[in-house]
């Protein structure tokens, strides 16, 4: 993809042409707000279906909280990687920092994914990021990538 960074709202396809990350690994759905470089919403319909649930709990469905920790990253990495310059890269997740779960998450919820990229020094970046059900925190987390020169 070349050029200026596409127009939210969009779906999987356009993510897939920012993100490396595909089924059954790609964990949002769609990007409802994008300021390339600076701040991303995206979205993830919590599915029955969803392949972790029969392993977690066959009884009581809840998304792991590294799932919910994988799908912020990747809503942060497409504020990043939708930047001209980083058109084709990937986006390392590095760490997070100060990382707390709040919420259950489960069948039938909606993710709202937000990520505010706070500073970026040559291919290290930071940024903060939370998971909301309605308007319950789920998650929140400082994120760190590294875009792969």
């Amino acid at each position: 993809m070349s050029g200026s960074a596409p127009t939210a709202p969009f779906g999987r396809d356009v993510i897939e042409t920012i993100l490396p990350h595909r089924a059954p690994f790609l964990l949002i759905d769609e990007v409802s707000e994008l300021e390339a470089g600076k701040r991303v919403v995206a979205r993830r319909e919590v599915r029955v279906d969803d392949w972790w649930f029969p392993g977690h709990f066959p009884e009581r469905p809840v998304m792991p909280g590294v799932l919910i920790v994988e799908a912020m990253a990747q809503t942060g990495a497409v504020a990043v990687l939708a930047e001209e310059e980083n058109r084709g890269k990937i986006a390392l997740f590095a760490g997070i920092d100060d990382c707390r779960f709040k919420r259950v998450v489960e069948p039938g919820d909606i993710l709202t994914l937000t990520c505010e990229i706070a500073a970026v020094r040559g291919p290290i970046g930071r940024g903060k990021a939370t998971a909301h059900v309605g308007d319950e925190l789920a998650a929140r987390g400082t994120l760190t990538f590294a875009v792969e020169r």
